[in-house]
This record gives structure tokens, C-alpha cells and sequence, in this order.
């Protein structure tokens, strides 16, 4: 029965982009699914987690941190992750898809490898794990399972991160270890810790792996093994296999040594003596050796070239690499694969020789893709140009694009995005940050409102308030400045203020004398007209005005004032009644002073100190006097009310 007819995922699309076309594995931990990108129109494997690991907040949250840091290793012989995420109860990543076959499945159908190609194996596991040494990463399973022989013949290790993922989910809260027993280091059994060292003891366990065809160590339970690991040491292959190369059995035993400090520090220093020992093993060490291969510790002797090891885990075996197909056409594959890849490598032995010890990174064939960064997204472009270089692109800078968030000079952006598969060589653009976009207050003085609303909508602006001022100087309507000032940048569409002149404000000249109110009112830049009509009031003093006090009017505008008749016998009430006995200075009258022109205030307590109460009337409003009623120099009884306009 085929399986992916009853699996719920395939045939849906997944995060509304991954469409699952087929599953590939299963395991305790994950299922891997073949899946079109249809987003970027490209085959992926997807992996997706198991719902008791997804439903862990602690795992999700780690596997999440790991996926970004393995997205951000970009070597040759590491499955690049592209995108992590979460779907429901799917908490998937996006990997890229290798067709090909596991170390594992090499393993079960050839028992063993020669000397020679065992190395050729291995050196390219070393390069991908010493790289991810030197960025700060363990893988923590390293076992055949999790190495992938492609069918072009490049070696490619998957699941960084994942072990360390699950140390963090709620499985692992009772003491359990994680990991496949007959790999881990001593210090992992003990104490659950693990670092470089850790990596480079699995690695030397699987190179006695692939000598032999069977790991070091064998039980009836996995403590009993990981008993071994602690107590025992490692035999050396020839102990299992005479006639194995001294130089093999000197890897294994630095390798696997039980105390972490005799190992080599990291995989990068492992690969360094691997490639010596490659180097230096005889052109004729490649067949493999007829005679039986027996049990470590002087065992009885076993069938030759047994199947694949039980593989005892504590936590279930997590799912297969990311595998094609796995039909008779790779249980049966041909030697000459093997033989081409084995010259493949050589030829980038051949330069790798040539680099000092401290290479990071090996080129195993022409077809070597490269991802593009996430990391350059951020940077400096300066920096992220060096840094795209190194990775093998010839790097282009695009059109400098504005953002809100992304400081100017650093990228914004890169053409093709991050995580896309890419050759050697290929073009990348990185599109730089502009900085913030702003725009500068336009020159709107002197300009008319609607003019000036205008003149803002072309530089994406808007009218907020309108302030409205008086101005001798300016005419009215027009802008006379804006907040904030003309030049000061803004962002688009941000709001401006105008202040617009009121032009004059009509001063109020009602009660004022016929002369003063002509005085004051050319004085402000009108033109008076003079309308006497017959009243009771004093006479030649305005009764009226038009326009209305405080009415916005314009300089030179026409103002029409209406009089008392000026040949009225009009006569002070104390005056018309007899209340000033001619010639009387004896104390019953006050002569009010002249205070045109004067401060208003100083005139207001010249008044008072005169006798007279005073009534401040506010015209044009700078603060001197423009006119007073009685005028000054007349005589008044005590009291009398004084009015004058300032």
C-alpha cells in the first residue's frame, strides 16, 4: 500500500506556499516531504516536525532559533536550510532537495569501504561540520544517517540544530539524552553536554563505521552501550580488520579518545589529518580486504559484511535525510558512480593542498551551488559587497530605495532574496537604503491660500490650521509663513500649518472727535469719509463707522464715519447747567490734561492723578494715545470721565 495516499499533507498546499507532492521518510521525529516551492517555481524538501515536538512552546522556540542560524551556514556540503515556519499545528522547515541515498544506505548495501574511499567520504563530512564549528554551531547527531551521498556525487550533511532543538522541548525535561547512542561522546552520556569535540568523537565513530561495516560497540540495551562509551576506548580498525592502514587506526584513536581534551579542538583540525592521511596512503589501499571482519575485544568472529548496525536511540531515530526515491536503481548503483565521484574529489583535493591548514570550506565539483545570505540584509553595503564576494557572487549595486526603518547606506534588500539557490558567479543586487524619505517645506510666502494648498499637494503635503495675523505689510489673504518654516524637511504627506495675513484690522474710532479719528485713521493707512448728521451727542464726534471695528479690511480702503452735526450750540452738562462758576479755580474743577501720543499707561495715571477717572478704549493697539475726549486743556469738575484711545 503507498503510504502517501493516506498522509493528510500530501496534496495540500503547505503555508500557502509549499505544495506536497509525496512523502520521502518517516521517523520518530520528523517526516521529510517532496514539495514545490510555488513561489519561487523549485523542488524542496520539506521537513515537518511530529505534533509532539510541534505542540512544545519550548521547542518551537528553539527550533526556530537553530533554523536561523543554520540558514545563515553557507557551504558546499551542508543541505541549506531556506525557510523555516509554522502551519497550524506543522512546524516545518524548507531544505534544499538532494536526490541521492543516505551513508546509511551505502553502508547496508556494500558492508564496508576501502581505505581510500572511506576518507573521500569523510573528508567533505569534516569540511561541512568544521565550518559550522567556526560559525558557532554543533551539530550533535552526527551518524550516516545524516550524511547524503547525491547522485552527482556530492556529500552533503542535513540536521544542524535539530538535536539541540529538541534538548529544549519537554521530552528531554526527565534526564533523557538525545541522540543516537552508538555515536555519542563520553561527555554527552555523562553530563548531556556537548560541543566541537563532541562532533569530532561521532565523526571518528563513523569513520571506524565505514572501515569495519559495524560500529565499536554493541549491547542488549543502549545504557549498556553507552556504558562502553564512557569506560572502554575505542578499538583501532585493524583490531577488527588486519591489514587496515596504521594511519586510519592513528585517526580513529585521536578521534575518539575519551578524554576531550586529546581530540582534535574542532572538525576543521580532524579534517586537516584526514586530508594528510588521504595524502599519504598507497594508491593500492582502495580494494576491500577478504578476510572477515570480527568483533572488537577479540570477539568471536562474526559473518563478513553484516548489515546495517541497530542503531540504538533513546529518543526515536528522527527521519531520513532528504533522499530521493529510494528504488532499485540505487540498491543496485554501479561502482563506476563511486569511482567517478572518488576522481570528482580528487580534483578538489588537488586544490585544497595548495591552502593553508585553516581552510574552512572545500569545492568538490563544479555544479557547488550558493544560497544568498539573510545576513546581508542590514549590513553596510560595504561590508555585505565584501561579504557576497567571498560567498562567490559577482555583486551589483541596484537603485538606492527610501525606508522609515533601515538607516542610509545599509541594504534594504537583495535581488534574488535571501535563502535563493543560485551558481557561482551568479549576479546579486543589493539594494541600498536611501534612508527615511523627506520632503521640503515649499517656498508658499506671499502666495494666496488656495495657491498655496496646491503648491503643498505637488510636494505630497497638507494643509492643517489656518492662522490668521494682522500685518501692516502684508496684504491681506496671502501666507506669511508656515509651521514648520519653508525648507525644514518633513515626511510626505505630513501636515503644514499656514499663517495667513488678516491684513488691517479696522480700528474702532466710535465717540472719537472728527479731527482725531481723520488723524488716526489716515495714519493707519485708510482713507475717511465724513457723514454729519443732527444728534444730541457732542458734537463732531463719530457715532458710527463703517466697517465694523476689528473688520479685516485692506490699506487704503475707504472708511465712511458718521457724525454729530459740528455747528451744534452743544454744551458740557456741567457747563449747560452752571455747575462752573466762571473763573472758578478754587478747587471745583480740574483742567484735563494732554496726553496724545503718550503711553497709554503713563497717560492713564497722569489722568487719575488729575482728578479725572479714565475710560481705555483699544484701536489700533501699540500702546500710545491716539486720541482723547474732553480734549486736553479743558476744564471739568472733579471725576469726570475721560476717555482715550490708544
Amino acid at each position: 500500500m503507498d503510504t502517501t495516499l493516506t498522509d493528510p499533507l500530501v496534496g495540500k498546499l503547505l503555508d500557502g506556499r509549499y505544495r506536497v507532492e509525496s512523502r520521502i521518510a518517516r521517523g520518530g521525529m520528523a517526516t521529510v516531504y517532496l514539495a514545490l516551492d510555488v513561489r519561487l517555481d523549485r523542488t524542496v524538501a520539506v521537513k515537518v516536525m511530529h505534533r509532539s515536538l510541534a505542540e512544545d512552546p519550548a521547542f518551537v522556540r528553539r527550533f526556530i532559533g537553530e533554523a536561523k542560524s543554520v540558514a545563515s551556514l553557507s557551504h558546499p556540503n551542508v543541505v541549506h536550510v531556506f525557510d523555516q515556519g509554522t502551519d497550524g499545528d506543522n512546524v516545518y522547515l524548507s531544505m534544499e532537495y538532494v536526490p541521492g541515498r543516505t551513508l546509511r544506505d551505502v553502508l547496508r548495501a556494500r558492508g564496508r569501504l576501502p581505505a581510500r574511499e572511506a576518507l573521500e567520504v569523510m573528508i567533505p563530512v569534516l569540511a561541512a561540520l568544521g565550518a559550522a564549528h567556526q560559525s558557532g554551531l554543533i551539530h550533535r547527531d552526527v551518524k550516516p544517517e545524516n550524511v547524503l551521498l547525491a547522485d552527482d556525487g556530492r556529500v552533503k550533511v542535513v540536521d544542524f540544530g535539530l538535536a539541540r532543538a529538541i534538548e529544549a522541548s519537554n521530552q528531554t525535561r526527565t534526564g533523557v539524552m538525545i541522540g543516537t547512542i552508538g555515536y555519542m561522546s563520553p561527555e554527552q552520556v555523562t553530563a548531556g553536554g556537548a560541543d566541537a569535540r563532541s562532533d569530532v568523537y561521532a565523526a571518528g565513530i563513523m569513520l571506524f563505521e565505514l572501515l569495519t561495516g559495524r560500529q565499536p560497540y554493541e549491547g542488549e540495551t543502549p545504557m549498556s552501550v553507552a556504558y562502553r562509551h564512557v569506560h572502554d576506548t575505542v578499538p583501532v580498525p585493524s583490531a577488527l580488520l588486519p591489514g587496515s592502514p596504521p594511519l586510519l587506526d592513528t585517526l580513529v584513536a585521536r578521534a575518539t579518545a575519551r578524554d576531550p581534551a586529546n581530540r582534535p579542538a574542532d572538525a576543521t583540525a580532524l579534517l586537516v589529518a584526514a586530508v594528510e592521511a588521504h595524502r599519504m596512503l598507497p594508491r593500492d589501499s582502495g580494494p576491500v580486504p577478504s578476510v572477515p571482519v570480527g568483533p572488537p575485544h577479540g570477539h568471536e568472529t562474526a559473518a563478513p559484511a553484516p548489515p546495517a548496525p541497530a542503531n540504538h536511540t533513546l529518543i526515536q531515530p528522527r527521519a531520513e535525510l532528504l533522499t530521493g526515491p529510494a528504488g532499485d536503481r540505487h540498491a543496485a548503483a554501479p561502482r563506476a558512480r563511486g569511482r567517478s565521484g572518488a576522481r570528482w574529489f580528487l580534483i578538489g583535493l588537488a586544490v585544497v593542498m595548495v591552502i593553508a591548514v585553516g581552510v574552512t570550506g572545500w569545492l568538490f565539483s563544479q555544479n557547488t551551488s550558493i544560497v544568498v545570505p539573510a545576513t546581508l540584509v542590514g549590513k553596510n553595503v560595504t561590508a555585505a559587497t565584501g561579504e557576497a564576494k567571498q560567498r562567490g557572487f559577482t555583486v551589483e549595486a541596484g537603485k538606492a530605495e527610501h525606508d522609515e526603518k533601515a538607516p542610509k547606506g545599509t541594504v534594504l534588500r537583495t535581488d534574488p532574496v535571501a535563502g535563493t539557490e543560485a551558481e557561482p558567479g551568479s549576479k546579486l543586487i543589493l539594494i541600498p537604503s536611501a534612508g527615511p524619505k523627506r520632503v521640503a517645506v515649499p517656498n508658499v510666502v506671499s502666495m494666496t491660500e488656495p495657491q498655496a494648498r496646491s503648491k503643498l499637494a505637488e510636494s505630497t503635503l497638507l494643509v492643517d490650521d489656518i492662522r490668521k495675523l494682522p500685518s501692516e505689510t502684508v496684504p491681506r489673504g496671502q501666507v506669511m509663513r508656515t509651521i514648520p518654516a519653508v525648507g525644514n524637511p518633513v515626511k510626505e504627506n505630513s501636515k503644514v500649518d499656514l499663517v495667513v495675513s488678516a491684513g488691517l484690522l479696522m480700528p474702532d474710532v466710535r465717540g472719537m472727535p472728527r479731527d482725531q479719528a481723520d488723524g488716526v485713521l489716515r495714519g493707519a493707512g485708510f482713507t475717511p469719509e465724513f457723514v454729519e448728521q443732527t444728534d444730541s451727542a457732542q458734537p463732531c464726534t463719530v457715532i458710527a463707522q463703517e466697517p465694523q471695528p476689528k473688520a479685516e479690511i485692506d490699506r487704503g480702503a475707504v472708511v465712511r464715519l458718521t457724525l454729530s452735526q459740528c455747528n451744534s450750540e452743544w454744551r458740557w452738562p456741567w457747563e449747560r447747567e452752571g455747575e462752573i462758576p466762571p473763573g472758578d479755580n478754587g478747587g471745583n474743577v480740574v483742567v484735563v490734561p494732554n496726553i496724545v501720543f503718550k503711553d497709554y499707561r503713563a497717560a492713564r495715571d497722569e489722568l487719575r492723578a488729575a482728578g479725572v477717572t479714565v475710560k481705555l478704549k483699544r484701536t489700533l493697539g501699540k500702546g500710545r494715545v491716539l486720541a482723547q475726549i474732553p480734549s486736553g486743556g479743558q476744564t471739568v469738575p472733579p471725576g469726570t470721565e475721560v476717555t482715550i484711545w490708544y
